[in-house]
């Protein structure tokens, strides 16, 4: 099981992640929902674990969780992203990138987008797998990415719907980035199995296991 740790932030201070895995390796940042630090997140994290990499989750609501959506959405639009980015996520990827190893960002929903966020501003990611997450054109162009990048989305999603799939494609094209992209029949958050109105196990297992190929082939040898 994991543990909370403190991670030292780029421009000074430090900020609680949940830490959990092997104690040396390829590693991976894990980026939450927008329900917070919850134990499903942390659930995720130890699948990442599994698979035979560190985890490291940001705790980036700084340990409040929402109970409800409209909760959730309250926190998301109250979190500062770019310090979210070059704070906590920067700072995890140096932690975890000490020995020159090499680290891959993962993330949902909310964390989707700031894995793409990630894929843009925090150097030195070998891999970045964005769930159902697409930041604001406003917020960064998709095509700067410069890491190997995975998207996953479903087809049913209201949110990262097929249309801005497509426009993300069409950016990730213009980039020359190195990417793929599945598409799922099922809905926004498919992956998360404490929502079963939304859990869709056949798309779920088929992009994890995409996602674990895809993070192997990147960051071992």
């Amino acid at each position: 099981m994991g543990t909370m740790i403190e991670v030292p932030l780029p421009g000074g201070g430090k900020a609680p992640a949940w830490s959990t895995g092997p104690k040396s390796g390829p590693a991976v940042i894990v980026i939450q929902e927008w329900w917070g630090l919850n134990d499903q997140i942390k659930g995720v994290a130890e699948r990442v674990a599994e698979a035979g990499f560190r985890a490291l989750v940001p705790d980036l609501y700084r340990g409040k969780l929402a109970s409800d959506a409209d909760e959730a959405s309250h926190f998301m639009d109250d979190l500062d992203w770019g310090g979210a980015v070059r704070g906590d996520i920067a700072g995890a990827a140096a932690l975890l990138g000490k020995k020159d190893q090499p680290v891959g960002v993962l993330g949902f929903c909310m964390g989707g987008a700031l894995t793409i966020l990630a894929g843009i501003q925090v150097p030195g990611l070998a891999a970045a797998v964005c769930f159902y997450g697409i930041p604001p054109a406003s917020a960064a162009d998709p095509a700067e990415i410069r890491t190997p990048f995975q998207g996953h989305f479903g087809t049913k999603d209201d949110w990262c719907s097929p249309s801005a799939v497509e426009g993300l494609k069409a950016r990730l094209e213009a980039g020359e980035v190195d990417y793929e992209l599945y598409s799922y029949e099922a809905d926004h958050a498919f992956m998360n199995e404490a929502r079963p109105e939304v859990y869709a196990p056949e798309a779920a297992r088929l992009a994890w296991k995409r996602a674990m190929v895809f993070l192997d082939e990147h960051l071992r040898d």
